[in-house]
């Protein structure tokens, strides 16, 4: 109707594994809209592990149309992109992908890893054979002097939308080598052989890093300067969405297996045990994940018949068993041991008695991390919110209640791309 204005909205988009997923929020925070396409499994060959960037511009373009058909995009006034972290993608100077990309878990460059072991200080992010900075020494020869940038998905997908190429956002940049502390590429770079003009440009999550270019605009719909902000890694946007902003407010990912991550006012890192700190505004977020979590749980149970215990589990009953449940041997954190063994035995002859001794054994490792972290310098935590499948337990809540002895509290949102549109509206989230 004329002279009607509309309140601006903001999209959050999620580049995972298995799909992408567009979620829109107004300026109060409301959910207005979601839309989401799946993606094809990536290409595995031992360790090798890529896919086709083209496909997670199909998947997005798919998901904004369908998007488009529930509320007008005009009314967007910016988004941001969230994408897994460490994986690289080469592009030449006009952005357009010279090899598959090397997903987050492809793990073929030993011997880059092992030099960088050599080089690399013990703090940087770049270690592992799966790191961005692996992929990038790997690919550097391969594809010559036509390569020009080395993006991770989200950046290289807000430049197809119009953001500036060249540009990512600390958080992704981390495995690649990135300094944190410092915020620059470091020297250490050089006696790698790492082209620099092939490192992108740093900025802050949040950061305004271009629009929404005119033939995006006319494709989808959106209005003719939406901004498009710098973006993060998914399981950082998860943190975001999640409502925590203190220090001393933790998550806790009951997923296939356990993250743990904490609000500091200093960062962390100790790469023994695979913690390493994102900058947040003027915070650290600190964490790591254990081998140990729900996959063990799905080796010796279905969903139903975990379902079906679930009611004949006894919280305020310990079990008395000491279990520390892997499926094969080998823990980062909050145990540093390749070779420790799980610990299952001895197993009872009810399965619900052991399944409720399993998360317990989940438990303690949960609450050995955030000591863990606490002997780094990071604050043990005041309150934890709760996220992933596993979440949904409250027998399995209650055991964690009595032994964490912090309260248990109700994320705000679960979804990356929730706080990856918290991004879009605000940038920078959280303060001291």
């Amino acid at each position: 109707m004329p002279g009607a204005t509309h309140l601006p909205l903001y999209l959050g988009i999620d580049l995972g594994t298995s799909g992408c997923r567009a979620l829109v929020i107004n300026q109060a925070g409301a959910i207005s809209a979601q839309a989401a396409q799946p993606l094809p499994a990536p290409v595995r060959d031992g360790a090798r592990v890529g896919q086709d960037p083209a496909l997670w511009w199909q998947a997005l373009a798919a998901t904004l149309h369908e998007l488009a058909r529930r509320i007008p995009l005009r009314d967007i006034a910016a988004l941001a992109i969230d994408g897994t972290s460490g994986t690289l993608l080469m592009c030449n100077t006009y952005g357009a992908p010279l090899a598959p990309a090397l997903m987050y878990n492809d793990a073929r460059s030993v011997c880059e890893a092992d030099y960088i072991d050599e080089v690399a200080p013990p703090e940087s992010g770049a270690h592992g054979r799966s790191s961005a900075l692996a992929k990038l020494m790997n690919l550097q020869p391969k594809l010559g002097l036509g390569a020009r940038y080395a993006l991770p998905p989200a950046s290289w997908l807000a430049y197809k939308l119009g953001a500036r190429l060249g540009v990512s956002d600390e958080h992704n940049c981390l495995k690649l080598g990135y300094d944190v502390i410092a915020r620059c590429w470091p020297d250490w770079l050089d006696r790698l052989g790492i082209r620099r003009e092939l490192l992108p440009q740093v900025v802050e999550p949040g950061a305004d890093i271009g629009a929404v270019h005119e033939q995006t605009c006319t494709e989808f719909g959106f209005a003719p300067g939406t901004r498009i902000k710098a973006g993060t890694t998914d399981s950082t946007a998860a943190f975001i969405a999640t409502g925590a902003r203190l220090p001393g407010e933790a998550v806790t990912s009951l997923g296939s297996t356990l993250v743990m991550k904490v609000l500091s006012e200093q960062p962390i890192f100790a790469p023994q045990y695979g913690v390493y700190s994102h900058r947040l505004g003027k915070l650290w977020l600190a964490g790591a994940g254990s081998n140990s979590g729900g996959a063990v749980l799905q080796h010796y149970f279905t969903a139903q018949q975990m379902q079906a215990m679930t009611a004949r589990l006894q919280p305020d009953h310990p079990t008395g068993l000491d279990y520390y449940p892997l499926l094969v041997p080998g823990e980062r954190f909050p145990v540093n041991d390749p070779h420790l063994a799980p610990r299952l035995a001895p197993r009872p002859a009810d399965d619900a008695q052991f399944f409720q001794a399993m998360l317990e054994g989940m438990a303690r490792i949960e609450r050995q991390a955030y000591q863990c972290l606490a002997g780094l310098g990071a604050p043990y935590p005041v309150s934890i919110r709760s996220v992933g499948g596993g979440a949904q337990n409250e027998a399995w809540t209650k055991i964690r209640s009595r032994l964490l002895q912090v309260p248990l509290l109700n994320p705000a949102h679960t979804e990356a791309a929730y706080g990856a549109a918290l991004l879009a509206r605000d940038g920078t989230l959280v303060s001291s």
